[in-house]
């Protein structure tokens, strides 16, 4: 398996690793990454056999810190192909683009997700750290940070997505009954 930022071509791949990993909901995540190339972050994309099987995307967000605005990144979406998952590739996509942030001198990495999962690549709940969510909408647990060489400690605050999220309602959870 080869782990490569996505080139140009592959956005179609792209598309169908999220419409199969997703299900009824594929639709929304492909539209999603398709809109969030638009931001400053990383795309990297898993490769076996000559196809691409994976794909994650970190997008460039903010963190509002009372000293200052800071650059961070938020990791949204990461899919697998259904016959490939539970082998390790999208654990290998975060974090091969965890050490390529890191070295860029990105200082946090946020994401909405299953702490069982995420924490085994280093994420932790970020409203104990000195975070606050962008929405109400997001469950304590699932928002997630995992701070990386260049975060210092005065850097708390509330993270605010990138304006993507928003157009595509994909922050938190809704509520049916509402």
């Amino acid at each position: 398996m080869e782990l490569r930022e996505e080139l140009p071509g592959d956005d179609q791949a792209v598309r169908e690793v999220h419409l199969q990993a997703f299900g009824d909901h594929g639709g929304v995540v492909a539209e999603l990454a398709g809109a969030l190339r638009e931001t400053s972050g990383l795309s990297l994309v898993a490769e076996q056999d000559g196809r691409v099987v994976g794909h994650v995307m970190f997008s460039g967000s903010l963190l509002d810190a009372a000293r200052r605005l800071v650059e961070v990144q938020v990791l949204s979406p990461v899919g697998v192909r259904p016959e490939v998952q539970r082998r390790g590739i999208g654990a290998a996509l975060i974090r091969h683009g965890l050490e390529i942030l890191g070295r860029r001198g990105v200082p946090l990495v946020w994401l909405e997700g299953d702490p069982g999962y995420y924490s085994q690549l280093g994420f932790q709940a970020g409203g104990g750290l000195g975070f606050r969510r962008p929405s109400l909408r997001i469950p304590e647990g699932a928002f997630q940070v995992v701070r990386l060489p260049a975060y210092e400690p005065w850097m708390t605050g509330t993270l605010v997505y990138p304006d993507a999220f928003w157009r595509h309602d994909a922050v938190g959870l809704r509520d049916p009954d509402a």
